[in-house]
């Protein structure tokens, strides 16, 4: 584990997970080509995370039908979990200064309307963890499909030290 960056007014992120009792899973592997996250300068690009545990998906289906709104934002959680544990692998969540962008896909059925609410669950996670430096820019959209029949999959651009 890395040591949080002094001065940047940042918070331990390790010790705010410990409380919240959140492990790091490890991280999830691409299912095409691509790099779980990539840095470039200062910021860590996070690559759509799906609601895995234990190298399956918690659960699969629509929002709006198969799943709730309230399901969806637990797997939006999950989601943001798993974007942690691949800036953990890649530069340590120690660096983070800033979650700077969220980009929440929601699978809805037709007519659902409440992607903002199902996002929420990754955006207060960050919160959560980081306090003011997870506060970020975001957007919520709902789309037909996700891969492997997913409810929702988040993606993250992070600001690091």
């Amino acid at each position: 584990m890395t040591t949080p960056i002094a001065g940047e007014g940042g918070v331990d992120a390790y010790a705010r997970l410990a409380e919240l009792g959140i492990s790091l899973p490890p991280v999830v592997p691409p299912l095409a080509a691509y790099l779980p996250a990539v840095q470039s300068g200062n910021y860590v690009y996070v690559s759509g995370q799906l609601p895995m545990v234990g190298g399956k998906l918690a659960q699969t289906g629509k929002v709006g039908a198969e799943v709730t709104a309230e399901q969806g934002a637990e797997l939006a959680r999950t989601c943001a979990v798993n974007v942690l544990a691949a800036v953990e692998a890649l530069v340590g969540l120690g660096r983070v200064v800033k979650i700077v962008k969220v980009v929440g896909f929601v699978a809805s059925a037709p007519g659902f309307t409440g992607q903002p609410a199902v996002v929420n669950g990754a955006s207060g996670l960050f919160g959560d963890v980081f306090g003011e430096q997870g506060r970020h820019a975001r957007s919520a959209v709902g789309v037909a499909e996700l891969p492997l029949d997913a409810p929702v999959e988040v993606e993250a651009i992070i600001e690091v030290a």
